[in-house]
């Protein structure tokens, strides 16, 4: 199987008001296409060790590889590329633009990497849209679509450089069940359709449940 994320002894410490071992030597993988979740307590370091593995927190010893590559030391230009090319975020808030429209708001990640025209992108747009059975909306105003529907243009935005992993934090942590349900079908698919891996941080037991694997943390550590 290959490795799309690898970590090796990953440790993170906060220093103020004084020292506090937040990530205790983290090692896991991610293979191609496998949808892992993470699960553990309020305050066990989830969302740390994703904000870590997404590249946006250099601040960790330990070593961080995508795609077989080693990311960690590399300058925060470079990172920044890496980031907008192979890694879709999506968050527990969808952080839309709410006076863009819908299709503008998915092609802006493609737009700021600049690999593809104007046109490319927006037919890229419209296709990821036509996927999450939202095209509809294309040209609607974000702040005008439902909470689920906003989840929803944010995973396309996230997928719209075709990128190898697919990072979640909390993505249904707002949502009712009917949407949350959709966002777990729509992540299956994008696994199964796609081989897509996906990494998803959430406290809904049921939705890790179905997931390929539970990765379990206590206090910093992977329990399993």
């Amino acid at each position: 199987m290959k490795l799309v994320l690898e970590t090796k002894n990953i440790n993170k410490h906060f220093y103020k008001p004084k020292d506090f071992h937040v990530i205790k030597d983290i090692s896991f993988k991610v293979g191609q296409g496998e949808f892992a979740s993470i699960m553990g307590k309020s305050g066990c370091g989830k969302s740390t060790l994703l904000y870590i593995l997404s590249t946006m927190d250099t601040d960790y010893t330990g070593e961080l590889y995508l795609n077989g590559e080693l990311i960690t030391g590399k300058p925060q230009q470079d990172l920044s590329r890496i980031r907008n090319k192979h890694i879709g975020f999506v968050f527990q808030f969808h952080y839309l633009l709410s006076e863009f429209s819908v299709l503008e708001n998915v092609m802006l990640p493609a737009k700021k990497l600049a690999d593809k025209s104007h046109a490319e992108i927006e037919q890229d747009a419209m296709e990821k849209l036509r996927m999450l059975h939202i095209d509809h909306l294309a040209q609607q105003k974000a702040s005008r679509i439902s909470g689920g529907e906003k989840q929803r243009v944010a995973i396309a935005r996230a997928l719209i450089n075709n990128p190898s992993i697919l990072m979640g934090d909390e993505p249904t942590g707002n949502l009712d069940s009917h949407n949350s349900e959709n966002v777990f079908s729509i992540f299956k698919r994008l696994k199964e359709e796609e081989g897509l891996s996906l990494l998803v941080v959430t406290h809904d037991e049921d939705f890790a449940k179905r997931t390929d694997r539970i990765i379990e943390m206590e206090d910093g550590r992977i329990l399993r």
